[in-house]
């Protein structure tokens, strides 16, 4: 077997960034009062809750489906996840691996626009909005930023690893939305065209779990942003 045998990808809990750019749309506000870096954003309390919810859920998983390997964003949303999913399943008699950090699995980097919201954009930086629509949100690069190619060509890199460190194991990653979807486009080889059509329909929710596993020869997809342990 030349590719790990089980990938299953966690986005982070809910963030207090994802609350406050909520709150900031439906009110129309141009700020948030957010300040730092979004590397340092950290859970909301939902967010803990959901990583307390992911750890029971794992706590209830056979042996045969426990992680063998976990590796995590370096954003600190991502590793509190993980911490407290692994403590509460360690609690409940199921220790977890402790995770590896790979700086690769970060974010997308929004460089000069990084922590603001489309609203935020457009009053500051007027031309970049014009380019963002022009372009497109895949495509877009924002000043010092990633487009989703360059998200795609380092989360390449990580799964090339993966396959050859950790080939015949299951493998758990903690990191982001900007990820999985990284991850649908190089395994399943869907264009974002098709994946934002997806996504429409079924964004990647916080906490929830994207799953391929080893089928005749490659990664196949099982299940895609799913929910059910967050309310079971």
């Amino acid at each position: 077997m030349d590719t790990v045998a089980q990938l299953t990808i966690v986005r982070h809990g809910q963030s207090t960034a994802n609350v406050a750019f909520a709150d900031a749309q439906a009110c129309g506000l141009a700020d948030h009062g957010l300040t730092g870096r979004d590397a340092d954003i950290e859970l909301s309390p939902l967010g803990w809750q959901q990583a307390t919810h992911l750890g029971r859920w794992l706590a209830t998983r056979p042996a045969d489906q426990i992680p063998e390997a976990v590796v995590c964003s370096p954003y600190r949303r991502a590793r509190q996840t993980w911490a407290q999913a692994a403590d509460t399943a360690a609690t409940l008699g199921s220790p977890h691996p402790q995770a590896c950090i790979d700086d690769r699995l970060g974010d997308r980097l929004m460089g000069d626009l990084e922590l603001l919201t489309p609203l935020m954009i457009a009053r500051r930086f007027p031309a970049e909005a014009a380019r963002l629509a022009a372009d497109g949100l895949y495509a877009y690069r924002p000043p010092g930023g990633e487009t989703f190619d360059d998200v795609a060509a380092r989360i390449g890199a990580v799964l090339t690893d993966l396959n050859s460190r950790h080939a015949g194991q299951r493998i758990l990653v903690v990191a982001h939305d900007a990820v999985v979807v990284a991850v649908r486009h190089l395994l399943d080889r869907l264009s974002f065209t098709d994946l934002d059509a997806i996504l429409t329909v079924t964004p990647v929710a916080n906490t929830s779990l994207t799953r391929y596993v080893h089928a005749d020869g490659r990664l196949a997809l099982v299940e895609f942003a799913a929910t059910p342990h967050l309310t079971g």
